[in-house]
């Protein structure tokens, strides 16, 4: 064909959606550290398929710029984490330059995502060579270069999306730890996905809607069937060799019911175990797997607010000049927050960032003339920055960068609702930059990252963003943070215990904080977070 029409864009948009959907655990397994997030395929998912929504419910007969309006105003709203951002700004661009055109020709279409790539890079303060903006500017500038007049859009399309192949295929090439962990950038994969999806609607492909944690006719199946609650954990778990004997299905499933636990759907066949859970407690669902073998597969998302509820606004408080929005994941976490003055927690962290939407119903909620965010993820600086974009000229909102917990709960401490807006963010600005972040969780997959070699089931040490060490137990991984991170300048460790930790883990370190760190304020606090079994803040 020489041109395409809003109904062709629109069915590449939900083939695209699809065929993200499919194979979004694949990507999720691209990530390079082996923390049990499950983040990038996860997040582009929810974020593509966001704009899907609402682009499948215009007529078919709608102009190509208004579907491609309301495609990147749905990405906006929907966006979740740095790749959902970058993403809903690629598409972004390509709204901005098919506005007002009733259908698009090879050339238009061409400058289209030539004109994302563009925007793309303009929305990050840094871009990073070896990602998703790499893909999507290299494989623009290789298919404008081929563009001739007259050219079939199916052909100009199949030469885009293989120079994107190549592109991602070079990503290792340009960010070493790429290549050290023998991996593509997880962002172009789903990039490539999407693409791949639009090519399949211009070759009049069907693409459906499968389910990743189908189980096959002659697996053992158990299911409870309750309505959801918490967040669902979909997962594959291949069992080790040498935990075979060990492993019992039927315990398993106990297990995962007693956590509490919902939905239970597990399926066995030999070494592989394949099924779904809701429960509070996603961290030590994981963990209960992570004892028998290694996930292959791991999708985590929050299943108890409802569809409806999740229409509704949060509810308006009084007007006011200032207010504080947080975000952060488990119970005790949140209550640290709004101890400190914090008007509202936003649920999410490592294994469920939340959408722009969240936040701007945050923003709106707390009804201030000026708005302060602590993102507390590194994950999620880029979508409140988005946010912010959203209400510009409606609300004053700043977000400071807060890549950690203890950044955040730093920074929170200066707040001061009765002090200037300038004054407030000097100073937890200043405090942000006093504090040092350590971190203990489980590793999901035998890696190597700077020369360190992970082991599955083990616990790793993290200071700031490098692993110091991977070993079984998690207080001695502990001790390896304190170790790199409490020095003679610090004053007070701040420990913070995960829903996993029990209280006699909590006990045993506390007792080795004021036993071998008689200089400091020790501080012990349960957050009850999924995923960190502890979180440690120095200053």
């Amino acid at each position: 064909m020489k041109e395409i029409n809003g109904k062709m864009f629109k069915q590449m948009v939900l083939s695209g959606a699809i065929v993200l959907h499919n194979n979004h655990p694949e990507v999720d397994a691209l990530n390079v550290f082996p923390v049990p997030d499950g983040d990038t395929g996860t997040n582009m998912s929810l974020t593509f398929n966001s704009g899907a929504e609402q682009v499948e419910k215009l007529a078919d007969d709608t102009p190509i710029g208004d579907i491609a309006k309301t495609l990147s105003k749905g990405l906006l709203m929907g966006a979740r984490g740095n790749s959902g951002v970058i993403l809903s700004q690629i598409f972004r661009g390509v709204a901005k330059s098919l506005k007002g055109k009733e259908t698009a020709n090879v050339s238009e279409l061409s400058d289209a995502f030539s004109s994302g790539a563009k925007v793309a890079y303009k929305a990050v303060m840094r871009p990073v060579e070896g990602t998703i903006l790499t893909v999507i500017r290299e494989s623009a500038d290789a298919a404008a270069k081929y563009v001739q007049p007259d050219m079939e859009i199916e052909d100009w399309f199949s030469y885009f999306v293989k120079s994107a192949e190549k592109s991602l295929d070079n990503t290792p090439e340009l960010l070493p730890v790429l290549k050290e962990v023998g991996v593509v950038d997880s962002g172009g994969a789903g990039l490539l996905l999407v693409l791949t999806g639009f090519m399949a609607a211009l070759a009049g492909e069907v693409i459906e809607k499968v389910d990743n944690v189908g189980a096959a006719s002659d697996v053992e199946i158990v299911q409870e069937e309750e309505k959801p609650y918490g967040y669902r954990v979909q997962f594959t778990l291949k069992i080790d060799d040498r935990k075979m004997n060990a492993f019992n299905l039927d315990g398993f499933i106990n297990e995962l019911k007693n956590l509490p636990g919902k939905n239970v759907d597990v399926a066995q066949k030999d070494n592989k175990v394949i099924g779904n859970v809701d429960t509070l407690k996603p961290g030590n669902a994981l963990n209960t797997g992570l004892r028998f073998g290694e996930f292959t597969k791991v999708t985590v998302v929050n299943t108890e607010v409802s569809e409806e509820e999740k229409e509704e606004e949060i509810p308006m408080a009084p007007a006011k000049e200032m207010a504080l929005i947080s975000v952060a994941a488990g119970d005790g976490i949140k209550d640290m927050f709004l101890e400190l003055n914090c008007d509202h927690v936003v649920s999410g962290g490592q294994t469920m960032n939340p959408a722009t939407e969240d936040i701007v119903k945050a923003i709106k909620g707390v009804n201030a003339k000026h708005v302060i965010i602590l993102p507390n993820n590194s994950n999620i600086v880029m979508t409140a920055q988005q946010a912010a974009t959203v209400l510009e000229g409606e609300v004053d909102v700043v977000v400071l960068p807060t890549k950690t917990i203890p950044q955040g709960l730093s920074a929170a401490i200066m707040y001061n609702p009765e002090a200037t807006l300038d004054e407030n963010v000097d100073e937890m600005k200043e405090a942000i930059a006093n504090v040092k972040t350590g971190q203990v969780t489980f590793a999901i997959k035998d890696t190597s990252i700077d020369g360190l070699e992970i082991k599955a089931n083990n616990y790793m040490a993290l200071c700031e963003k490098k692993i110091v060490a991977c070993v079984p137990d998690k207080l001695e991984a502990l001790k390896n943070v304190l170790s790199n991170l409490v020095d003679e300048d610090s004053e007070i460790v701040t420990l913070i215990c995960g829903e996993d930790v029990t209280e006699e883990e909590q006990e045993a370190a506390r007792s080795f904080i004021e036993e071998n760190y008689e200089d400091v304020e020790c501080e012990v606090h349960v957050g009850k977070q999924p995923v960190y079994s502890f979180i440690v803040g120095v200053e």
